[in-house]
C-alpha cells in the first residue's frame, strides 16, 4: 500500500452511490479528522451514474471501476493503491466483495451484516488475518464517546455484580409496506434473497447485540428468539424479541423491530447492577444516566473533566455542545487510521482495551442472527450462538410461516 503520502490514508468505496445515505455517512466519517483521501470507488450497479458519483466526489476517471473485481486487481497492482476499501453494498454481496480485496492484502471496512453466513464471515476473518489486513465492522454506537463512558463504568465495577442487560433498537422506519412505493432502501431491506428473511436481526439487532456486548463485556451464552411480520404481506421478518442468557448466568432482552410504529430511532440499552444502573438512549447521546441502590440519579454528560480518558479523547466540542452520529463515524475511522498507520509504518499496534469492532465482531453478529432464526423455527427454543452448523432448515421453515401468513 502507499507510503508515498504519510498523512493522508488512501480509500476506496464500493456502493454508496445515489440513493445510499450510509455511503455519505462513511465520506462524512473518513473526512472528519483529514485521515484520508477517497481515491477509487465502484458507486453502483449503472456505470455512468458511477462515474456521475465518482466525478462529484473528486475521483479521477481512471480509477473509477466497472466492477468491484477490476477495482480490487487494479488497486493492489499500484505502488499507491488504497489502503482500505469501504464496502457499503446490500447484505447479499458483503462477502464476495469484501473477499476480493482481503486476499489482496487491502483493509476492508464492511458494513454489517458481516455476511448472509458464519461460514462465510470465519471465511473473511481468516482472509484478514493471513493477509496481515484488517477487517472493521462500523458498529459505530461504540464509538460515542458516552458509550465508552458505560463500558469504562462496568469494567471498574461501578455498577457491581452484573444482574440484567435489556437492550432495544425499535425504530418505526418501516412501519408501513413502504417497499410497494419504490423505496430504494425498503425495497432490499425487505428483499429475503438481498437482505435475509429475519431482515431486522441482521440489521438492527445486530446493532443492540454489538451495543451490549461492548458495554457489558459479556459474550451469550444462548438465546430464545421469536420473530414476526407486522406489516401485513412484507416479505421478513420486520420484529423481533430476543430472550439472552449472558456469560456468568447475567439474563437479558433484546427487542429488535423497523415497524415500532411512532419511533424514530429508537435503540437504547440499560444495564442493572447489584449496586447501580445505567442507561444511554441514541437520541440523547451525550448524557449517560446512572442510579445507584437508593435511587439517586447522576447525569454524566461527555466533555466532563471527571470523566474516563476513554471518553474523553473521543469528545470533539467542548462541554454543552451535542454531538452526534457523523462524530461517532469519524471516531470509528480516528481509531482505524491509527492502526492502518502505524501497520503501514511499521509502529507498534495502536489497538486499545475500548477500540473499534472487527472481523470478530462481524462473526459474532452473524452467528447470532443464525441462532435467533434457529431458535425461533424450533419454537422459541434455548439455541446456542455459533452451534448453527446448517441454515437450509431454518430457512425453509421461515420462508413457510410467511407463506402461510400472506407474507409471498
Amino acid at each position: 500500500m502507499s507510503t508515498q503520502n504519510a498523512r493522508r490514508l488512501s480509500a476506496g468505496m464500493v456502493g454508496g452511490g445515489i440513493g445510499a445515505d450510509i455511503g455519505k455517512t462513511h465520506r462524512f466519517g473518513m473526512r472528519m479528522d483529514d485521515r484520508y483521501s477517497l481515491d477509487a470507488g465502484v458507486f453502483g450497479r449503472d456505470v455512468e451514474e458511477s462515474a456521475g458519483v465518482a466525478s462529484s466526489l473528486g475521483v479521477a476517471t481512471e480509477r473509477t471501476y466497472a466492477s468491484y473485481q477490476e477495482m480490487a486487481a487494479a488497486e493492489a497492482a499500484r505502488q499507491d493503491g488504497i489502503d482500505v476499501a469501504i464496502v457499503a453494498t446490500p447484505n447479499d454481496s458483503h462477502f464476495e466483495v469484501a473477499k476480493a480485496f482481503l486476499e489482496r492484502g487491502i483493509s476492508v471496512v464492511c458494513e454489517k451484516p458481516l455476511t448472509r453466513s458464519s461460514s462465510t464471515a470465519r471465511q473473511l476473518v481468516d482472509l484478514a488475518e493471513r493477509h496481515d489486513a484488517i477487517l472493521a465492522v462500523p458498529h459505530c454506537y461504540s464509538a460515542y464517546p458516552m458509550v465508552r463512558e458505560a463500558a469504562r463504568m462496568v469494567s471498574d465495577g461501578r455498577l457491581g455484580r452484573l444482574t440484567f442487560v435489556d437492550v432495544e433498537h425499535a425504530s418505526g422506519w418501516a412501519a408501513t409496506p413502504l417497499e410497494l412505493t419504490g423505496h430504494k432502501q425498503a425495497s432490499w431491506r425487505t428483499d429475503p434473497d438481498v437482505a435475509g428473511f429475519p431482515s431486522v436481526v441482521g440489521d438492527l439487532g445486530t446493532h443492540g447485540y454489538h451495543l451490549a456486548r461492548y458495554i457489558t463485556g459479556l459474550e451469550a451464552d444462548r438465546v430464545s428468539a421469536q420473530l414476526h411480520t407486522l406489516v401485513p404481506g412484507r416479505k421478513v421478518f420486520d420484529n423481533a424479541t430476543v430472550a439472552l442468557e449472558f456469560s456468568e448466568g447475567v439474563p437479558g432482552r433484546l427487542w429488535a423491530s423497523m415497524a415500532a410504529t411512532g419511533h424514530n430511532h429508537g435503540l437504547r440499552i440499560r444495564v442493572f447492577g447489584d449496586e447501580g444502573s445505567l442507561e444511554w438512549q441514541h437520541e440523547d447521546p451525550h448524557h449517560l444516566t446512572f442510579q445507584d441502590l437508593e435511587g439517586t440519579t447522576t447525569i454524566f454528560t461527555h466533555g466532563l473533566s471527571s470523566l474516563s480518558e476513554d471518553s474523553a479523547r473521543l469528545t470533539r466540542v467542548g462541554l454543552g455542545h451535542p454531538e452526534g452520529f457523523l462524530e461517532a463515524f469519524g471516531n470509528f475511522y480516528r481509531d482505524l487510521a491509527d492502526e492502518l498507520e502505524a501497520r503501514r509504518d511499521a509502529r507498534p499496534s495502536t489497538i486499545r482495551e475500548l477500540s473499534f469492532p472487527t472481523g470478530i465482531d462481524g462473526l459474532i453478529g452473524v452467528q447470532f442472527v443464525e441462532a435467533v432464526a434457529a431458535s425461533h423455527a424450533a419454537g422459541s427454543a434455548w439455541t446456542v450462538p455459533g452451534s448453527v452448523a446448517d441454515r437450509d432448515a431454518e430457512i425453509a421453515a421461515a420462508d413457510a410461516e410467511l407463506r402461510e401468513v400472506g407474507g409471498n
